[in-house]
């Protein structure tokens, strides 16, 4: 199987005449904006172009991004058989608005409910829905839902992720947050200039940094994160680029108490450890077809399965911050 690409976007039409000068002026103008905003630390000492929330995560001076070529270098994000949206889904349940930010209040109860945020590539799209179905029957959790296809932390200058949940969790304040991320970040990195593969000791020390920047922020100020891992593949040399994103997940989820780790991988895989079409659903006890066409994403029933994982893990921790369940 072909690892999977996505068509290359349509060639913008040149631009004449009087359009052309109103172009040159909006470009002189946004010359002069990059210039007064590099004092901010949101630009690239490198790079001259727009930054991203990296920057804002960490000293400017240590982000390195992936080239500012077309988004057709991001693997596509199929999903077959699956819940998707190519732009975004936001989902809120019981009651159906979130609660106001009143109070720093860690019990979760009926009246003051925890507030669940999930986020992520289109896996996040399939995992959201049933997740949220199950989280609202413990009566004491809310839930926000945002997803964007063929994205990942590997291409801010495609998709700023940093940006996207620091500006959610600023709004919306969550005490539990799940992610998950990865299946479209298996691709090359340029770091100072240099193209490096996934195999490069340098691009899993890269990934890593950028994946432990994400999961500090996201689990500081009392907030519990979920990191859903990705599932194995049915093509061996995209399998194998994958393994090495996991393993320098796990690497960074592993070094953070606040962090928990949610392994779809060993979730999904046969008896013998190799890619599985089918899976023993644990409540059903049938076997069932857990994957999308594409031999990498879930389908529906595979997504419902892995919230099983994530709810039992959210759960355990709301009885840990004392919810009466």
């Amino acid at each position: 199987m072909q690892d999977y690409v996505t068509p290359t976007p349509p060639r913008r039409r040149r631009r004449t005449g009087i359009p052309a000068l109103f172009a040159v002026v909006a470009s002189l103008m946004a010359v002069a904006m990059v210039g007064a905003a590099s004092t901010t630390g949101f630009l690239s000492h490198k790079g001259g172009g727009v930054g991203n929330a990296l920057d804002a995560l960490v000293p400017a001076s240590t982000v390195q991004r992936s080239p500012a070529t077309t988004p057709a270098e991001v693997p596509a994000d199929t999903t077959a058989g699956a819940v998707v949206d190519t732009e975004q889904a936001t989902t809120t349940v019981a009651p159906t608005t979130a609660a106001p930010f009143a109070d720093k209040n860690t019990v979760p109860t009926k009246d003051d409910p925890a507030r669940l945020y999930i986020a992520g590539d289109s896996d996040a799209g399939n995992l959201g829905p049933p997740l949220e179905r199950q989280v609202q029957d413990t009566g004491v959790v809310i839930s926000k839902l945002f997803y964007k296809v063929s994205t990942g932390l590997s291409r801010p200058d495609f998709y700023d992720w940093p940006a996207k949940l620091k500006t959610d969790v600023e709004s919306y304040h969550p005490d539990l947050v799940v992610v998950t991320f990865g299946g479209n970040d298996a691709q090359d990195l340029i770091i100072n200039g240099v193209d490096y593969p996934v195999t490069a000791p340098e691009w899993a020390a890269e990934y890593g940094r950028r994946v432990g920047v994400v999961m500090d922020y996201l689990s500081a100020d009392g907030r519990t994160l979920f990191w859903v891992g990705i599932p194995d593949a049915s093509s061996a040399s995209f399998n194998a680029r994958l393994q090495i994103l996991r393993d320098v997940t796990m690497a960074e989820a592993a070094k953070r108490p606040d962090v928990v780790y949610i392994d779809a991988w060993t979730r999904f895989t046969g008896i013998d450890g190799s890619y599985a079409d089918y899976i023993v659903d644990p409540v059903t006890h049938q076997g069932v077809n857990v994957r999308a066409s594409d031999g990498f994403h879930l389908n529906v029933a595979g997504a419902k399965i892995l919230s099983y994982d994530v709810a039992a893990a959210i759960k355990k921790e709301l009885i840990a911050r004392g919810a009466p369940l």
